[in-house]
């Protein structure tokens, strides 16, 4: 299966990139892509991964050809049905530690003999040759191999300064031991090099070439781990899914099929503990939904026949029957790892010019160190100390830190983003996540649940209100009209079951009336009731008046000729929409809640949950016009919703966060997908996108305050080759950790 996708003379396609040992390498690789004819790449040094855009005449094979004459290998990333889940990278990872625990116990009594005078025994300094001989050759030969590869491409990279730097270490001990002082007492040096170094070790350095070789690799195999760590939540994401489905065939046959063969309008069997195959409707029983994997909501969800239900998730409680709506590619989940992965390949501003800086980083460190070379042999320093600060400068320039500085971050973030059901779409994003000071929020569907619910129940003297309960919602139980379904579903809640109406008619514009349990029932308007020759008592009139003035919806409810009740029924404020508007505030954001609604409504909303300015009565057309207006008054928008009417809005806002219950098009819309249904992820969402961000800026700057701190220090002499080689491994390695502080994110609450 190709990951290529084609848009008409467009294509895409991602390539796994192999060989790459910093972030001079991903530069290179990107150059060369983008100096082919159509094509534009982008490649992630810590995701090891190309995104490339091709036209024309190009091929998939083309683009393999390029990166692999580059000196780097390139492949298209296995169908999902054959990843065996292993993280990738873990093969390399083996005989780096192999190389690691090698260059580690043989260049410990190295260091020691040439750092501890009492350990200088006669002729320690073979024995120190003995030891770093294979740490050199076979534990650094990753080193000399890139080097090596990358010097016939006509090409220098980290690997070049490491192997350069420690192979001139080595062979100058070797010089030195064989021709001059430093292996055989009384000896002189031919060349009379008469500078001795103060530790006592003679003119060698073997103890620098072994060194800086085991840090290099410690450094080396304690980022690959924690890159790993850092793409861990979208690989258990992608492994979320289930393997395989017991299918219903005609006549109810259970048949046990691979996921991969399951196709839309299928019927699948979902038992007890399972997970639900994919995204589906359910079409016989009733159960409880763990989402928590997808949308971080602890919570179980009930669900019963016609509800959704999401691939992935676990059943855990009845038996339910599925009907398929979206299978592979197209659920959920496949939409949720795209997003993150596509997240992760993105390059926020900085980071590009960090990437342009690591592309001419390694020629211009050599320079710099021949320089280095010639200016303390210039000042007669002589040749053992200028070649000590040339080795320092080769090893300690590192343009790993600037190259993992952004990916590293946001592969963490947006996998915890994904962990709890937040799905940020790109570095540029984050940006917008700083700047945005007011919050517009669409009413229905989200500071609202979207659908009309029973608010409560006004009696009139002497009436019981099961009883009026019990008839009202029997009668409206047969009526597929939002209000009478909110009627219906409320009684169902509270009295369980409901009886069966003798007889049901529909009355258009005013309600229904039928007869239930021997009474003849009325449900509607006060029209309705009117028509009957009824008029409602003052205490329910009253009732009415009330909830008609606070924006809901009031019904009379009538039976054997009085007016019994008055339903008032509205779409009701979710639990924790005012809690997420006081998160909101608390992010320096003003929210405003808009809405299609009358003014009376939008008010009443607004003052449960706490927000003080309303724009009501606004066509869904309109909406985006309002984003504008706000924007033209020097506002920095963020807008929530969910509907397709709110797409046109969310694409307009400087930050679009589109909820996860809406519709595709308002997900296709928004920066920022909130899986659940639940305001406060959006106040979590501009949490994670800001401290992403920080993230990202404060591993830039150490990053390159490293490089101008160390350079000058390296040149100037006051840096041993063993601690440069051992202050650049910490490069890497802390910008990498800095990242993985993100994996402690929690949402609030």
């Amino acid at each position: 299966m190709s990951t290529g996708t084609t848009t008409g003379t467009d294509a895409e396609v991602e390539l796994v990139i192999g060989g790459m040992t910093c972030a001079s390498c991903a530069a290179r690789v990107e150059k060369k892509l983008n100096r082919m004819d159509g094509v534009t790449a982008t490649v992630n040094y810590a995701t090891e991964k190309a995104k490339v855009s091709y036209s024309g005449g190009v091929s998939v094979g083309d683009l393999i050809a390029t990166v692999e004459a580059t000196g780097y290998t390139a492949q298209e990333p296995a169908p999902p049905a054959e990843q065996t889940g292993e993280a990738p990278g873990a093969d390399e990872l083996r005989p780096l530690r192999e190389r690691l625990v090698t260059a580690v116990v043989l260049s410990v009594p190295v260091v020691a003999m040439a750092m501890i005078p009492a350990l200088q025994f006669e002729y320690w300094q073979w024995l120190s040759l003995t030891l770093a001989a294979p740490v050199v050759t076979y534990a650094a030969w990753p080193f000399h191999k890139a080097a090596f590869t990358n010097a016939r491409h006509g090409a220098a990279t980290m690997d070049t300064l490491i192997s350069v730097g420690t192979s001139a270490a080595f062979l100058w001990s070797l010089w030195a031991l064989f021709l001059g002082t430093a292996g055989t007492p009384g000896m002189t040096h031919p060349f009379e090099l008469t500078i001795e170094r103060t530790d006592g070790a003679g003119n060698i350095y073997l103890e620098a070439a072994a060194g800086v070789t085991a840090f290099i690799l410690a450094g080396r195999y304690f980022e690959a781990r924690a890159k790993r760590r850092a793409g861990a939540a979208l690989r258990a994401l992608l492994e979320l899914g289930a393997k395989d489905v017991t299918v219903l065939r005609d006549g109810g046959r259970e048949e046990t099929v691979p996921v991969t063969d399951l196709k839309a309008g299928d019927r699948f069997l979902v038992r007890p503990g399972e997970k639900i195959a994919t995204d589906g409707t359910v079409v016989e029983g009733s159960s409880a939904v763990d989402a928590s994997m997808l949308t971080g909501e602890s919570v179980p969800v009930e669900v019963g026949s016609g509800d959704p239900v999401t691939g992935a998730t676990i059943n855990v409680g009845g038996r339910l029957v599925v009907r398929a709506t979206r299978v592979g590619a197209d659920t959920q989940l496949a939409r949720m790892a795209r997003l993150v992965e596509d997240a992760q390949n993105g390059k926020a501003a900085a980071q590009r010019l960090a990437d342009r800086i690591s592309a001419v980083f390694v020629p211009v460190v050599i320079a710099l160190a021949l320089g280095t070379l010639g200016f303390w042999l210039g000042n007669g320093v002589g040749l053992t100390a200028a070649f000590t600060a040339a080795v320092a400068v080769l090893v300690i320039a590192c343009p790993c830190a600037l190259g993992l500085a952004t990916p590293t971050a946001l592969m963490v973030g947006t996998g915890r983003g994904a962990q709890l059901g937040i799905l940020i779409k790109g570095p540029e994003v984050l940006e917008s996540t700083r700047r945005v000071d007011t919050v517009v929020l669409d009413k229905t569907g989200t500071v609202t649940t979207g659908r009309m619910t029973l608010l409560a129940v006004h009696t009139a003297e002497g009436t019981d209100e099961a009883e009026v309960l019990r008839l009202a919602g029997a009668l409206e139980h047969s009526s597929e009209h939002p209000i009478a379904r909110a009627v219906a579903d409320g009684a169902l809640e509270k009295l369980g079951a409901l009886p069966t109406p003798e007889d049901f008619a529909n009355v258009p514009g005013l309600g229904v009336q039928g007869v239930v349990e021997g009474h003849a029932v009325l449900v509607g308007r006060e029209r309705l009731l009117a028509d009957w020759a009824m008029g409602l008592p003052e205490v329910l009139a009253r009732a009415g008046a009330a909830a008609e003035e606070a924006g809901h919806t009031a019904i009379a409810v009538a039976w054997d000729g009085a007016a019994r009740a008055v339903l008032e029924v509205a779409d009701a404020v979710k639990d924790t929409s005012a809690e997420a508007v006081g998160r909101l505030r608390a992010l320096g954001l003003t929210p405003i809640l808009l809405t299609g609604d009358n003014e009376a409504v939008a008010r009443s909303v607004a003052r449960e949950v706490g927000i003080e300015e309303v724009i009501a009565e606004v066509l869904p057309q309109d909406k985006v016009d309002v984003v504008k207006r706000l924007q033209s008054e020097g506002r920095s928008v963020a807008m929530v919703g969910d509907g397709v009417n709110d797409a046109a809005a969310l694409a307009q806002a400087d930050l679009g966060l589109a909820m996860g219950t809406g519709t595709d098009a308002a997900i296709e819309a928004g920066d920022l997908t909130l899986v659940r249904g639940d305001l406060r992820a959006a106040a979590d969402a501009i949490r994670l996108a800001r401290r992403t961000l920080g993230t990202i800026r404060s591993n830039l700057f150490w990053a390159f305050a490293y490089n101008v701190a160390a350079l000058p220090l390296a040149a100037a002499g006051l840096l041993t080759p063993m601690i440069a080689g051992a202050a650049m491994a910490f490069s890497s390695v802390f910008v990498v950790g800095n990242s993985l502080r993100l994996r402690t994110f929690r949402a609030a609450g």
